[in-house]
């Protein structure tokens, strides 16, 4: 077990106490987006990188799949761990930054929800995907649009002890990097989709308004050649 002390772990400790009560836009938009693409998870072996309350790991599980879910926040693991559903998912608390500690090909999908803004380094992310999925396995990767930065927006919370406002701390990918990131680990793209912000997102989330028609969200689609291939 590998935990983390960066200051970016230490963000989403405290974030952790507030984190499913936010009214965060971009889980509201992101959500059933990855669903559509998991489709039905039944019986596979899936690893959900960044799972922070769990809430992809525990949709998993309930529909069958077996889950094993990697964190660097203590916090956030804690938050997950206490939900309905949690008895059935393996967690790990680890740092993306480093290896992960599971043999090449253990796993038939990845899930990772809003993770990529937070990672210096994607082509080691992108990587260790690469190794940890069986031939024929798939990916699915969500991020802040980085247009989202040309806003000055990234990742942040209140804190509802201080009312300080925390930014755990972003790193401003591109599209390209994130894309070429992903080809250079040999996953070959399967489908890119860029969601905007709209009326209905709005009325669900207020602080999605002022990004009315503006991409707040991309969702990737990785796949991994079978041996046959």
């Amino acid at each position: 077990m590998n935990a983390s002390t960066s200051p970016i772990a230490q963000g989403y400790d405290r974030w952790s106490a507030v984190y499913d009560h936010d009214a965060n836009p971009l889980l509201v938009l992101e959500e059933p987006v990855v669903r559509a693409i998991v489709g039905d998870p039944s019986g596979l072996k899936i690893l959900d990188l960044g799972c922070g309350t769990g809430r992809h790991a525990l949709w998993l599980v309930e529909h069958g799949a077996r889950v094993t879910a990697v964190d660097f926040s203590s916090g956030m693991l804690a938050q997950a761990r206490e939900k309905p559903g949690a008895g059935a998912i393996r967690f790990v608390q680890h740092d993306l930054l480093l290896s992960l500690p599971f043999e090449a090909g253990s796993f038939d999908l990845i899930v990772s929800g809003l993770v990529v803004e937070h990672l210096p380094n994607l082509r080691s992310f992108f990587g260790e995907m690469k190794r940890l999925l069986a031939p024929g396995g798939r990916a699915i990767v969500s991020a802040m649009h980085p247009a989202m930065f040309l806003r000055g927006s990234q990742a942040r919370f209140t804190d509802p002890v201080s009312g300080e406002i925390v930014k755990p701390g972003s790193h401003d990918h591109s599209l390209s990097q994130m894309i070429m990131s992903a080809l250079d680990a040999k996953l070959r793209i399967v489908r890119i989709e860029e969601l905007a912000a709209d009326a209905q997102l709005a009325r669900a989330c207020p602080r999605a308004e002022k990004y009315i028609g503006w991409p707040m969200l991309v969702v990737f689609e990785f796949f991994v050649m079978s041996s046959l291939e």
